[in-house]
């Protein structure tokens, strides 16, 4: 027995016959999808309706109306065209494009510090949290902002992170509190995944936003792709759905546009955005003085680099792309060995030695201009990754973009060194493994800490060895080691524990 026509019938038939007006009026939704992904050669994602019930059909139909197919096919086009395409060489960054640790001098760090408060004050900073990954390789399905990594405290990623937040909104108040005392929000734009979304909504809400303001946090997610296979065919997850993956960090250039929170930063005064990796727990979250020396350097984009730690470490390094050309990354695979053993006859550092750690600064005009380039040119990197699909898993592509693509489009880049011990504390691999590990993070915090309380009069006491131990001091107390002598001078604290307000 027929089914009787609905109003939704008749409407996707009428838009049916709009966009192929060959067809008869009666296209079902089915036969009007099959035509618009022939004009892609994506057709044989429907290989198998016959053999589909009825909600199968509908979750399949209800998958593919959902894409963005223009500019899907025009993503996978270009991507494909640029592998193999010849690219200009690489050379080492100019030392002027660089401010190193040791040419700094107190009065810059002051300057640029009081200058970064200025503006933080003044509600010119926004900050972004790139959260989309699970910590799988952790062992937990969580967010992986959520993960405690063992601190005396217990507090997890995201909860050091608002309450770094929480301080330098504080010190920016007390700095600027002669002019005209009021209340400092930063806005914390976090984005997340389809994986992470609503669990990290629950996780801030339950948490009461950590002491923020839960007006001053927004949520926004990345975008899907659907994996391909080498010769730009979907591959198909069910009969019924197309395997998808998030489109990578770099995806936060085009979510920060279709969630047009580019336009909410402008509304709210924002004119330069901090963005940064969940993963880093020794981030400094809207640091000040990175802040001021991008502001007085007058640059579009800025990175924060660590020296590499010997010359075949496996990590991406900033690079100049041609004479002349933009500062961007390369990752280390791109180095052959004598490129990456090769020295600065001048300063003894490795020629290639500024390592990318995804902690950047940009101005508010800068992102507008990198969402539209990377939208207009659509080349993605293609990811050759095992694929779960309807034959079980099969190699294909994923398409991401990087954090770093934007840097080709920056008329000008500063990189600002920082130390290893102080600010990269990254959380990738479970205890056990043998680098970046939430053990070997731990004794990061715990140690540069332990230095912070001594330098400000405090004493330790402890019953294992202390390079194995140490304090932690809450970020309420201090953002950076500062305003600790009150706390600890003359005090002695037994390791491990926590030092708080």
């Amino acid at each position: 027995m027929k089914e009787p026509t609905t109003e939704i019938d008749i409407e996707a038939s009428a838009v049916t016959t709009m966009l192929h007006p060959t067809l008869p009026p009666t296209a079902s939704p089915h036969q009007a999808l099959v035509e618009r992904l022939k004009d892609y050669g994506q057709e044989d994602v429907f290989a198998l309706w016959d053999e589909l019930s009825p909600e199968e059909r509908d979750l399949l139909l209800q998958d593919i109306e959902n894409l963005d197919l223009p500019r899907i096919d025009r993503i996978i086009r270009c991507s494909l065209q640029s592998q193999g395409l010849p690219v200009a060489a690489i050379e080492p960054v100019p030392e002027n494009c660089v401010s190193t640790v040791e040419e700094r001098t107190k009065e810059d760090r002051d300057k640029w510090w009081k200058m970064g408060l200025k503006a933080i004050y003044e509600g010119k900073l926004g900050v972004v949290l790139l959260s989309g990954g699970q910590g799988t390789r952790l062992g937990s399905s969580d967010p992986k902002g959520c993960y405690n990594i063992g601190l005396p405290s217990g507090k997890s990623l995201f909860q050091i992170q608002a309450e770094r937040i929480l301080c330098v909104q504080r010190l920016a108040a007390q700095a600027m509190s002669e002019a005209s005392p009021r209340p400092v929000t930063i806005h914390w734009y976090i984005m997340t995944s389809p994986f992470t979304h609503e669990p990290t909504q629950k996780f801030f809400e339950s948490h009461k936003y950590f002491g923020l303001e839960p007006d001053q946090v927004t949520f926004f997610q990345q975008g899907t792709l659907p994996c391909i296979s080498k010769d730009g065919k979907f591959i198909m997850e069910t009969p019924f759905s197309l395997a998808k993956a998030p489109d990578g960090n770099g995806g936060v250039y085009a979510a920060l546009k279709s969630s047009r929170l580019l336009d909410d930063m402008a509304s709210r005064g924002i004119k330069y955005v901090d963005c940064y990796g969940v993963d880093n727990v020794l981030v400094r979250v809207a640091d000040p003085t990175f802040l001021g020396y991008f502001i007085d350097k007058g640059a579009a984009s800025a990175a924060k680099v660590v020296r590499k730690a010997y010359p075949q470490e496996k990590v991406g390094v900033f690079v100049r792309r041609g004479k002349g050309g933009p500062l961007t990354v390369v990752e280390y695979t791109e180095l052959d060995q004598s490129m990456a053993s090769a020295t600065n006859q001048q300063t003894g550092r490795l020629q290639f030695c500024w390592s990318n750690v995804c902690l950047h600064m940009f101005t508010l005009d800068f992102l507008n201009q990198v969402a539209n380039g990377l939208e207009k040119d659509s080349v993605y990197h293609l990811a050759e990754k095992k694929i779960p699909s309807i034959n079980g898993d099969t190699v294909g592509l994923k398409l991401e973009q990087f954090i770093f693509d934007c840097f080709p489009y920056a008329p000008s880049t500063a990189l600002f060194e920082v130390l290893r011990e102080e600010e990269f504390a990254p959380v990738k691999n479970a205890n056990g493994s043998n680098f970046d590990t939430p053990e070997s993070a731990r004794l990061l915090v715990l140690r540069l800490h332990t230095r912070w309380v001594i330098a400000a009069g405090g004493f330790l006491t402890h019953s294992v060895p202390l390079y194995a131990t140490g304090v932690e001091v809450s970020p309420l107390c201090s953002y950076a080691g500062e305003n600790l002598e009150a706390i600890c001078r003359g005090r002695t604290f037994h390791a491990p524990c926590e030092i708080s307000l």
